[in-house]
């Protein structure tokens, strides 16, 4: 839910270029906007990234102290030679990073010592000398990261987990790779992928071990990923755990600096493990893990992801003890930052009945009913911070201490995150009128960190609706001569029927919906998206632009999102039909007769859909990136909605949309990454070979060397002026 753009310091627009370029220009407007915050201990510090400026695609590493900020590190000033090892891309691809140059950092406990690799070498900087320094490695260094004393570092380099002192001394291996696809410290494609899992060591609190996660991709089926437009240079290998086959094997062990090591004994499946069509209780997943005063801390997830096990680790021997068993008839899902504890509240769990949230062991205390939680943000000594919601279309940062309770610490309608220590809260906060970041010290006001994105050509103004029997959240955009968008309380009160368009067309607006309404994303929420822009964008050009959150979607209630388990098209179709008829009441300008569907990955699995199954609501498509065949996406994502592909293949075959293509009467025209390694381009071929053989007319554009996250200038905003124009063709829209 992180937002995407602000308004500039001096909130001007670029007016020498349209959206589309401009939004190609700033990486979606990602440039510019400060994150990764780290606060120290003390809260005298803040460290953060960003890009000098909302066109800079170089990302500085910065320092906020005694009320100003300055750069810690310039990627310029160290010689960035731009190379990254091919870890670290595969990394900077599942992150899904828009920018080059330090893009990542780690710190020590104090937040003294800072380290970072660029280009594959390793740098440190002290937040009280600033002063750069490159530390010798035997090979190109990836994901660095501090011991919490500041004494030594490790990193991963060929697929070993090594440390040096941060003197450059000492330079040694603590777990080499016994065969080519094993490795220590990295993550596999779906821990980083799925489980959004990035880290594979943790440090000790003294510093003295590690606890590391080794990975063997040996069992994981090989694929090839080739570049169409170069047939001169050979294929990528990638191991890509399709649904229904081996996933990587996975195991933690705790090495320490004298060059010990300790297997841990994990557990093999779970007991007392819920029942359903298919089940599989052996444990396959590390979903997160950590090491504080206690111990190491582990949790385990079977491959059906009905069980998890919360472990307590004894790095002497190896030995784990569950702290907790966790199920869900359906499948689990984990708060990101969870677990965690403090004196005062013990381990805090995700709760997993209800609306999603958090249970403190120790005081027993669960978050209200009601609420959904996002993230768990952080301590500062007893006091936990928080994301959560109350509305889906907006997410507050809330503090929690056993004296005051819960308490909501911003109040603006948006989407609000934080970072903390010590006694101070940096708040970074995304509303309809822009982003900004505050720096709170004990609860007061202490300052600002620059926001320097970049503010849309295009200024966005939807109409935020709840339609239908299921409330379905949504936004509506019209164009500009519409006038001012109505209040949420009175959502038709500034309709125009049959007022004159932006662009020149009379009479009533076709319709174009794009959504995401998938897992794990929203798209409908008052802060400051680019989606809103964009969406801003195709309305100013004649047309009612309707984006729905549907069923799937985070930030209501466990119920909403287990509404997809077995079947995770048919549901999501039908919500955005309903919320087209349901607009269209409230605001009779729509024309029902012409509505058009786009979308992106899970989005343009969805648009593909739509027209297949619901020609009479959509009547022309286009779907980006869309996994057509589910059978050849990756077995956590998968598995986790439709179950096992040998056993449950109704489910697959039901949302395939290779399966159905004999289904096509409208206009289709499907768009793909031919580098794209997470929604691999067979998805793309392997449909329009379906079509073509049922004799369906369907329209390709395949993009040369993209990946599932395009971001080059002269494809992202050729993009949209090449959607815009096969709606108009396929809805029969012209201009006047």
């Amino acid at each position: 839910m992180q937002p995407s753009f602000s308004r500039s310091p001096e909130g001007t627009p670029v007016t020498a270029e349209d959206l589309p370029l401009q939004f190609a220009r700033t990486k979606r407007f990602s440039l510019g906007v400060p994150r990764g915050f780290t606060v120290s201990p003390d809260g005298d510090r803040v460290l953060f990234l960003r890009t000098a400026s909302g066109r800079s695609t170089t990302s500085l590493l910065w320092l906020y102290e005694n009320g100003g900020e300055r750069p810690l590190a310039d990627p310029f000033a160290l010689g960035d030679g731009g190379e990254v090892p091919e870890a670290e891309r595969i990394r900077r691809e599942r992150a899904r990073e828009t920018s080059a140059g330090i893009v990542s950092y780690a710190t020590d406990a104090a937040v003294r010592l800072v380290v970072f690799a660029l280009s594959g070498a390793l740098w440190t900087v002290r937040t009280d000398e600033g002063v750069t320094r490159q530390i010798p490695t035997t090979g190109p260094a990836v994901t660095p990261r501090p011991s919490p004393d500041g004494t030594h570092i490790a990193y991963v380099s060929g697929g070993a987990l090594r440390v040096v002192r941060a003197d450059g001394t000492g330079d040694r291996a603590l777990a080499e790779p016994e065969g080519p696809e094993v490795t220590y410290g990295l993550s596999d494609h779906v821990s980083a992928e799925s489980l959004e899992r990035a880290r594979s060591f943790w440090w000790s609190p003294d510093g003295t071990a590690l606890l590391v996660v080794r990975v063997d991709n040996s069992p994981v089926q090989q694929w090839y990923i080739g570049d169409p437009a170069h047939p001169e240079r050979p294929p990528r290998a990638i191991r890509y755990p399709a649904a229904g086959t081996a996933n990587a094997r996975l195991s933690l062990h705790v090495v320490d600096l004298d060059g010990g090591r300790v297997d841990v004994d994990l557990p093999k499946q779970a007991v007392s493990h819920p029942g359903g069509e298919w089940t599989d209780p052996a444990f396959e997943y590390v979903a997160q893990a950590d090491w504080d005063e206690a111990g190491p801390l582990a949790v385990v997830q079977t491959r059906d992801q009905r069980s998890a096990y919360v472990l307590r680790v004894d790095a002497a021997t190896g030995a784990s003890t569950a702290l907790h068993h966790l199920t869900d008839p359906a499948w689990l899902e984990f708060v990101p930052g969870t677990p965690a504890s403090t004196a005062a509240t013990g381990l805090v769990l995700t709760t997993q009945e209800g609306t999603r949230g958090l249970l403190m062991t120790a005081t027993g205390v669960r978050t209200p009913e009601g609420m959904y939680v996002h993230e768990l943000l952080g301590a500062a000594g007893d006091r936990l911070y928080l994301m959560a919601a109350e509305e889906p279309t907006e997410a507050h940062v809330w503090s929690y201490d056993t004296e005051n309770g819960f308490t909501r610490l911003t109040t603006e309608p948006g989407v609000h995150h934080a970072a903390v220590g010590g006694g101070t809260v940096v708040l970074d906060s995304s509303t309809l009128d822009g982003r900004t970041v505050t720096v709170l010290r004990d609860g007061v006001r202490a300052g600002r960190i620059q926001v320097l994105a970049e503010r849309p050509v295009t200024l966005p103004r939807p109409r935020f609706l709840t339609l239908g029997a299921r409330e379905l959240r949504a936004a509506l955009y019209l164009p500009t001569s519409y006038g001012p968008g109505p209040s949420d309380s009175d959502p038709g009160s500034d309709s125009n029927s049959g007022s004159d368009s932006g662009s020149g067309l009379r009479g009533r607006l076709p319709v174009i919906v794009h959504s995401y309404s998938g897992p794990g994303g929203q798209t409908v929420v008052k802060a400051a998206t680019w989606q809103h822009a964009v969406n801003q964008w195709f309305a100013e050009q004649g047309f009612a632009v309707l984006s729905v959150d549907g069923r799937g979607t985070p930030g209501r209630d466990r119920a909403w999102e287990r509404a997809i388990h077995g079947d995770q098209l048919m549901p999501v179709v039908e919500d955005q039909a309903d919320a087209v008829r349901a607009a269209a009441e409230l605001f009779p300008e729509l024309d029902t007769g012409r509505v058009a569907i786009r979308g992106w990955s899970f989005g343009g699995y969805l648009a593909a859909g739509a027209v297949l199954h619901r020609p009479d609501v959509f009547h022309a498509a286009v779907a980006g990136a869309a996994p057509t065949d589910l059978r050849l996406y990756d077995t956590h994502w998968k598995e986790r909605y439709l179950g096992h592909p040998d056993v449950q293949p109704d489910h697959y075959e039901r949302c395939s949309l290779v399966a159905h293509a004999h289904r096509l009467t409208r206009p289709l025209m499907l768009v793909h990454g031919m580098a794209d390694d997470n929604v691999v381009p067979a998805h793309l071929l392997r449909f329009s070979a379906a079509l073509l053989a049922a004799g369906r007319p369907h329209t390709v554009l395949p993009l040369a060397g993209a990946t599932h996250l395009v971001t080059q200038e002269g494809v992202m905003d050729n993009l949209l002026r090449m959607d815009l124009d096969f709606i108009k063709k396929s809805l029969d829209v012209r201009t006047i």
